[in-house]
Formats: structure tokens, sequence, C-alpha cells
């Protein structure tokens, strides 16, 4: 059995959202694999049965904000006595990366990501598969926070839309053959850009302790 997880914040204020590129594939994934299943409410997620090449998956998005995503992963993975670096993938956001690019790992830091830190805690490893979706580098004039709670332009929408299709291709080919095999796969060289600086504190939702909160 495989656990499949996207990372977001729940709630209909922030759909769509760069910090919900996760959410985005595991919907898209849910679409192709597990469109006759009903979600239902286990492990603090929205959890869907899917069946990808003859195996057993669970398709899962945590229902908490998102640097206590970790409450979830960890229930589910010690639920079904799974290996986090073999049966776990985690489908987030990544700013380091251009919108239309994924990146597969497994394992490595959490590069300033509150949801990935959060599942590095509750698990006590950073060893597990993520696929990272890019969302692109904050414009200068932005603070982090409110950029990854922005939507994408319309201009950047087939770029997003290749991208989420990709991270659900690559989830299967994760299923299927694991993680080196998904990884040599859809992991292509990126032409050099300007690194964005390191992430701003963040809060549950994502925002910057500076900054107004957002409403729940």
């Amino acid at each position: 059995m495989k656990v499949i997880v996207g990372l977001g914040n729940p709630g209909l204020q922030y759909e769509r959202t760069r910090h919900n590129a996760g959410f985005l594939a595991v919907d898209r994934l849910a679409h192709t694999h597990a469109n006759a299943s009903i979600a239902k409410a286990r492990f603090n997620a929205a959890c869907l049965d899917a069946d990808i090449g003859g195996e057993k998956c669970l398709l899962l998005k945590p229902t908490t904000y998102m640097n206590l995503s970790g409450r979830a992963v960890a229930e589910a993975i010690r639920f079904y006595k799974l290996q986090p670096s073999t049966d776990l993938l985690v489908l987030v956001d990544d700013v380091a990366l251009p919108v239309g690019a994924i990146r597969l790992r497994a394992d490595g830091s959490a590069g300033g990501h509150n949801g990935l830190a959060d599942i590095e805690r509750a698990l006590g490893t950073s060893v597990y598969p993520r696929c990272r979706i890019g969302i692109g580098a904050k414009p200068a004039q932005m603070i982090q926070a409110d950029w990854v709670l922005s939507r994408f332009t319309a201009e950047e929408q087939p770029d997003l839309d290749r991208s989420i299709q990709q991270a659900a291709e690559a989830s299967v080919h994760f299923v299927e053959k694991g993680i080196a095999a998904a990884m040599n796969r859809f992991n292509i060289r990126l032409p050099e850009t300007k690194q964005p600086k390191p992430s701003e504190p963040q809060s549950p939702e994502g925002r910057n302790p500076s900054s107004p909160p957002t409403e729940n």
C-alpha cells in the first residue's frame, strides 16, 4: 500500500492558490484513479481510496492548516504500518522552481516549507519521497506569505496544468516502479535561474506573522 499526500490549506479562500499546488495534483490523480470513490474524513484529512497499477493507495489531503500537515501524514503511516522511505509520496509547492516544472526527491530538507517541516517532525525523519511542484519565485515587491497565498495568473495556467498532470503521472510511476525510476523519468535539467531569497517565517496558514491574519 502507498500513501500519496497533497499539501495545502483547507477552505474556499485558499482554493487554487499557489500554496495549494499539492491539493491540485492529488485532485488530478483522484480524477483518474479514484473517480468512483467518496472522500472520507480520516486521519485529520480528506481521504480517497484508489487503485494504481493494482496497488492499493490512499490519497490524502490534510484538513489542518499547512504547518500541521504532519499530524495527518503520521497518523496514516502508523495506522497502516508503512515505511515513509518507500510507501509515502508528498506533493508540495516550491518557490524555487518555475511554474510548469516538477522535481522529485527521495529525501531532503524542508527548505523552509512549513508543511514539509511538520511532516519531518511528526515522522521523525526527512527520508521520505516528495514531488515539488513549481509555483515561481516571488516578485521583489511582495512578501513570501502573500505570494504563496496568491492565485496563478491566466498566463500561467497552461504551464500549471502541465506540471499538475506531470505530478499526477509521476505519482503513478512512483507507485508502480519506485522513487528512483520516477526521478529518472520525470526530473529534467532546468535552465539556471536566480535563486529566490530564503523564505520568511510563516503562520499556520502560510502567512508571515507580521502580516494581517487570514480569516479561517
